[in-house]
């Protein structure tokens, strides 16, 4: 129960939103690194590509064929899959403020999302 309170303080926005104090922890999701954003610019803090969508899974999803429905069971298999990583992050969050950084336009149906959703639940 006590990751669930400290999880509460995981906000989500895009990557090229600009940093603001509150971020906390600046926590970047994607496997890949953003189109046309420098490093300084980023100002991430811990780079959590392991824990983003496996390339053949993002490809399928950005397709014509690709559901959000289906997107969410694949993608949580693989969070299933991937439980030291899911865990090493959580402790590193700890009780900090964190917010989770993504690159998609879609601020509701995106990765960034279900990866807070699953790390809520463990």
């Amino acid at each position: 129960m006590g990751d669930v309170a400290e999880l509460m303080n995981v906000q989500i926005k895009r990557v090229y939103d600009p940093v603001e104090r509150g971020d906390g922890l600046r926590v970047l999701v994607d496997r890949l690194w953003p189109r046309g954003l420098s490093k300084d610019r980023a100002k991430i803090d811990l780079w959590a590509k392991e824990l983003a969508p496996s390339t053949v899974l993002r490809r399928w999803f950005h397709s014509d064929v690709g559901s959000w429905g289906e997107f969410k069971g694949r993608y949580n298999k693989e969070l299933s899959a991937n439980q030291e990583a899911a865990a090493d992050l959580r402790k590193r969050i700890g009780s900090k403020k964190a917010t989770f950084l993504f690159a998609v336009k879609d601020a509701e149906r995106n990765h960034a999302v279900l990866l807070k959703a699953f790390l809520e639940k463990r």
